[in-house]
């Protein structure tokens, strides 16, 4: 029986261990890591009317993306880190809403929108768990923007020439929220939700309008190393 007993206290003397190993070696002051992940890009999409001549309540809808992104990070003290995101661009089909929900694809484009946080990481740098707060600078740069024969009915009736449009590149701020785990000393991953406030205007070849509330939230899951 006391044998048996030694054999479990030894066993669980060592799962102790590997735990307290598990959790060494937390991102702290002057350490760098990097990760790699996927993000799902969701625009909360609140919609302006497109200006006369088209038919009031004339809306859009963004649909959501997912890409890869790539993360560095630094930590400036034990609790404080700046952190870049950088990832490829991410492909957004825009529909008809309100007046001309159903309508289907109206454009296409393309939004890449790098970020600088500053963060917050609660616990102590040897903590298994590790939530994090941050607040961060985001420019939102818009490519390729293409519309298809349905925008063109819809700004451009009759007419025949095709429409093209642009979206205003804007310089704004993002909010976040995480939590990343530790596997080991090196190994560990995360996941986080950031909200960008984001509000930009379309402007088309016809000379019409169209103000667009998009404030994108995105999920990233990653898994990181610390160097």
């Amino acid at each position: 029986m006391n044998v048996r007993f030694n054999s479990i206290v030894k066993v669980l003397g060592v799962a102790a261990a590997l735990a307290c190993a598990s959790s060494a070696s937390a991102q702290s002051a002057g350490q760098w890591t990097a990760k790699f992940g996927v993000n799902q890009l969701t625009p909360k999409v609140e919609s302006g009317d497109i200006t006369a001549p088209a038919l009031p309540g004339t809306k859009a809808d963004v649909d959501s993306d997912i890409q890869p992104v790539l993360v560095f990070a630094y930590g400036l003290t034990d609790n404080i880190s700046a952190e870049a995101a950088l990832g490829t661009p991410y492909k957004h089909s825009i529909t008809g809403a309100g007046a001309i929900a159903g309508t289907g694809e109206l454009a296409t484009v393309e939004a890449l929108p790098p970020t600088l946080f500053l963060q917050y990481r609660f616990f102590e740098p040897n903590a298994m768990f590790r939530p994090f707060v941050g607040l961060g600078a985001t420019y939102a740069y818009f490519m390729k923007e293409r519309g298809s024969g349905k925008l063109t009915a819809v700004t451009n009736p009759g007419r025949g020439v095709p429409t093209s449009f642009s979206i205003d590149n804007k310089f704004t701020y993002t909010a976040q929220v995480g939590v990343a785990m530790n596997f080991n000393e090196r190994w560990f991953g995360d996941v986080s939700v950031t909200k960008t406030r984001l509000r930009t205007d379309v402007s088309f070849s016809t000379g019409q309008t169209q103000h667009m509330q998009l404030d994108p939230v995105a999920v990233i899951l990653a898994v990181g190393y610390k160097f």
